[in-house]
């Protein structure tokens, strides 16, 4: 990715989610428009290398970010998209956000609807020192406070009501559960953005999941057979044995998305015919009854079973994965 610069000034905003605001970047006032160069100075010169800005040439009241997902996080390589618009009276108000969202929730603070709960933006009752300062604080910290804050390790206890209770047991088994939940949506948001790249960023995103494809998908395998937890990090495959064990919900659900998200992949241009898995589903349950009467539990016969790394390739379809 070394050809795509962190920070740039771009021109067309047209599929900015900000475009219609109301002051349309024309009544802001010489004092705010420095302010705003100011901040343009600080994130060309201090951004992250997991964070890229685009800025806007004839609308300098909006700005658009990219943040790579960290690792040890269920947003691990993932892209998640965010559009600002400046307020005319820079900076005594923060910048209003928007998340690409797609219609999906993978994060108490990230709405499905594109709003984002933060203190720093005054959009959550944080304490005094955690909102915004008119005097401080800057997009930077924004962006970075979007990193590290809200897409963390345990995001489940993002959620106020419950931040006491990490650290209890069935409290840790429902972060468990959350963070299988939010891999299958951000495997969803990866195809929806190769699908749908923001402007300005298509080679971005196109590259960035050519580079990490094998990561990706290697880390799919891995947190649905049980050889790790989803966040772990999946370098290559691995011959121990299963040390967790995924929900059902969460393999069926990956079933379904893996072979779609391999195919986009492979799309673009990324070698992942290594990756492919054979999937096998047994009979429907009514099906297995006619022919054994024996008293085995249902549950047995609606078993998915996967085999990774099998000698025999078999293309997805459609009718691969009954439910």
């Amino acid at each position: 990715m070394t050809n795509f610069k962190p920070f740039d000034i771009v021109r067309d905003a047209s599929d900015h989610h900000f475009l219609g605001s109301n002051h349309n970047g024309k009544d802001c006032k010489d004092k705010v428009m420095k302010t705003i160069m100011k901040e343009w100075k600080i994130l060309e010169q201090n951004l992250p290398e997991s964070i890229f800005v685009r800025v806007y040439e004839e609308r300098i009241d909006l700005l658009r970010a990219a943040i790579v997902g960290p690792p040890f996080t269920p947003y691990y390589n993932g892209l998640f998209f965010f559009d600002f618009c400046f307020p005319k009276d820079y900076p005594a108000r923060p910048p209003t956000v928007y998340y690409h969202s797609f219609g999906l929730r993978l994060n108490p603070n990230l709405y499905s609807n594109g709003y984002v709960c933060l203190s720093l933006l005054n959009t959550w009752n944080g304490q005094k020192v955690e909102k915004w300062n008119k005097s401080q604080s800057t997009v930077l910290q924004v962006l970075l406070s979007l990193q590290a804050l809200v897409l963390n390790e345990k995001p489940c206890f993002n959620e106020p009501g419950i931040r006491s209770m990490a650290g209890k047991s069935s409290w840790e088994k429902r972060s468990l559960a959350y963070n299988e939940e939010t891999w299958v949506k951000s495997c969803k948001t990866m195809i929806f953005l190769l699908h749908t790249p923001r402007k300005h960023f298509e080679e971005f995103i196109i590259e960035h999941f050519r580079e990490q494809a094998q990561t990706i998908l290697l880390a799919c395998k891995a947190y649905m057979s049980g050889y790790a937890k989803v966040g772990d990090i999946v370098q290559d495959e691995t011959s121990s044995s299963p040390a967790y064990k995924a929900s059902k919900q969460f393999n069926t659900s990956m079933l379904d998305i893996y072979p779609r998200l391999l195919d986009y992949f492979a799309s673009k241009g990324a070698s992942v015919e290594n990756c492919r898995i054979e999937l096998k589903v047994l009979p429907k349950p009514e099906d297995v009854a006619e022919k054994r009467k024996d008293g085995i539990s249902k549950k047995m016969f609606i078993t998915l079973k996967m085999l990774f790394g099998c000698a025999k390739v078999v293309e997805h379809n459609d009718d691969t994965i009954r439910n």
